[in-house]
């Protein structure tokens, strides 16, 4: 195995009012999306792992967004920040901090929650599909924008999750982006 990263260290603020700790899987790389994502004009779509791969960078410091009602995007309800990215096997992981103190709400609405209800939806910007005649679309390309945080049966992709976390006493902030992949035969 050979881990390839990008890294930035954030300042530690212990027990700071308005960074509550989340992670979720944003999106599956490689698999078609069980629905048309928004923008995809009715089509499915299969984000490759290159394109992923390549996009990952794109992805730190994007905001997360949520819609009232969970049920879609919202860019204007920037509520939180991405400061790391990772593709696990299929799925593109993320994680940041939600704003808690600014959006007490959101933090609400997701403590209260079902456990496991809640996912991701990505957004894009410069999407490459391969054929754009084809049923399911293949990206090839393309530039992440920031997220959403939706109910998962919402969600394109029903495999995706979200999740707020306590972060440990003084733990020091990380912001990271990698892939882990096997090293090529030499």
């Amino acid at each position: 195995m050979r881990l390839e990263a990008m890294a930035v260290t954030m300042p530690r603020v212990a027990g700071h009012p308005n960074r509550i700790g989340f992670e979720g899987v944003l999106t599956l790389v490689d698999v078609a999306s069980d629905r048309a994502p928004s923008g995809a004009r009715g089509h499915r779509v299969v984000l490759t792992r290159s394109a992923a791969t390549a996009a990952l960078p794109s992805l730190l410091g994007m905001a997360v967004d949520y819609r009232p009602g969970w049920d879609g995007h919202d860019a204007r309800q920037k509520c939180g920040i991405i400061t790391h990215a990772d593709i696990e096997g299929s799925k593109l992981c993320v994680g940041g901090y939600l704003f808690g103190r600014d959006f007490p709400e959101v933090e609400e609405q997701i403590r209260k929650g079902p456990p496991g209800s809640m996912g991701m939806s990505y957004e894009l910007a410069d999407a490459h599909v391969a054929d754009m005649r084809a049923s399911v679309w293949t990206l090839t390309r393309a530039t992440f924008t920031g997220a959403a945080i939706l109910l998962r049966d919402k969600a394109a992709y029903q495999q995706t999750s979200f999740r707020l976390k306590k972060a440990a006493p003084g733990a020091e902030l990380h912001a990271t982006v990698g892939n882990r992949r096997a090293a090529s035969a030499a």
